[in-house]
């Protein structure tokens, strides 16, 4: 069956050069973007309940841009200027380029991972003296504590953000070609929207193992998925799933 719609369950890139907008000139295609999930900050009061102390760390952990952003909000709501001493401890290259939003980059002490939370962490060893703040989202990777907790260093993990579930009940009669997920959150989103879900001739595009195993948890079927060494990225596995069907 051909292609003409895509439901891509993220927000809009905001970049002019998007793979994305690439993708859909040239197969012509329509792609839409909507997010199954969105972000909500934790208020500070409730971060206090869980006995944080922001004067008593030495480091910060940040695993994303969302971890970025929410530490500096909780710290403004809560009066506490970071000191420029604070180590940052950044799980990618992306996240470190982020939080040149809230400091002067090069006056301060940040080390950089390289992609995953495990290249980042002997970084993180080599300055075990510290005292280290995790901050957030409920629904954090459980990789993450074990791996900390296997270094003996002195941390803590705290709730800044969560993930919440997206209303998206005007899309009930809407059809598309293509539904494109990257998280489990975001199969637990289109559930939860619309429990009676039936993928019928709805194809499913998935990125990463943990989302392929929420996808077939919910009896559905996954026909493209990335990365592969193939196709490293979902424009890349969308472009070659295009190019066979709509050949036929």
């Amino acid at each position: 069956m051909k292609v003409k719609t895509i439901l891509v369950s993220q927000p809009e890139p905001k970049i002019e050069n998007s793979p994305y907008f690439d993708l859909q000139e040239k197969q012509k295609v329509k792609i839409d973007f909507r997010p199954f999930i969105h972000v909500e900050g934790v208020p500070s009061k409730e971060i206090r309940q869980q006995k944080v102390d922001l004067t008593s760390f030495t480091a910060i952990i940040l695993t994303s841009r969302n971890a970025v952003d929410h530490f500096f909000r909780v710290a403004e709501e809560m009066r506490f200027k970071v000191p420029d001493s604070m180590k940052y401890f950044c799980q990618s290259e992306a996240v470190a380029y982020y939080l040149q939003k809230y400091v002067v980059y090069r006056k301060r002490k940040i080390y950089v991972g390289k992609r995953t939370f495990a290249e980042l962490s002997p970084l993180i060893k080599k300055y075990k003296d510290e005292t280290f703040l995790l901050p957030t989202t409920d629904k954090l990777k459980p990789e993450v504590p074990k791996i900390l907790n296997e270094l003996g260093i002195n941390w803590k993990e705290a709730v800044f953000y969560k993930t919440v579930i997206s209303d998206l009940s005007d899309l009930a009669n809407v059809y598309y070609d293509i539904l494109v997920f990257f998280s489990p959150s975001g199969i637990e989103s289109l559930f939860h929207n619309f429990p009676d879900f039936k993928q019928n001739d709805t194809r499913i595009a998935v990125f990463g193992n943990t989302t392929i195993k929420a996808v077939e948890a919910k009896g559905l079927r996954v026909d493209i998925s990335a990365p592969t060494p193939e196709t490293p990225s979902m424009t890349m596995a969308l472009k070659k799933y295009i190019n066979d069907a709509n050949k036929k």
